[in-house]
């Protein structure tokens, strides 16, 4: 089965910008969906964003309009980046990889990231 690993998190400046990488033991050119999700403390895991095999994106509402996802398929590494950052963005990141958008069958170990003024 295919490990995810995050790396990229943090500390990071409030108004600032993150990027995230998610390296896959395998490749990921067969993996349906990649995707990131986070988790803040007293709330629910909510999707940030995801990214299909063929480089189809959706992102969460939190997010729309300052992130971007995209898939390196020959580093087999998936890169979620966000741009201005507020303290809403602190939370736990999970890289996940799936089938369908659905449909989540690994998920990554998470990485924490902290915004800060």
């Amino acid at each position: 089965q295919v490990q995810l690993m995050e790396s990229g998190g943090g500390l990071v400046q409030l108004g600032g910008s993150l990027r995230l990488s998610c390296t896959a033991s395998t490749s990921i050119a067969s993996i349906s969906v990649i995707g990131w999700y986070r988790q803040a403390p007293g709330k629910e895991r909510e999707l940030v964003a995801r990214v299909t095999r063929s480089g189809a994106a959706d992102y969460g509402n939190a997010v729309k309009g300052r992130s971007s996802i995209s898939r390196d398929n020959a580093n087999n590494t998936v890169y979620l980046q966000v741009n201005n950052l507020n303290a809403d963005d602190t939370a736990v990141y999970v890289c996940s990889a799936g089938r369908s958008y659905y449909e989540v069958d690994v998920w990554g170990r998470g990485i924490q990231v902290t915004v800060s003024s």
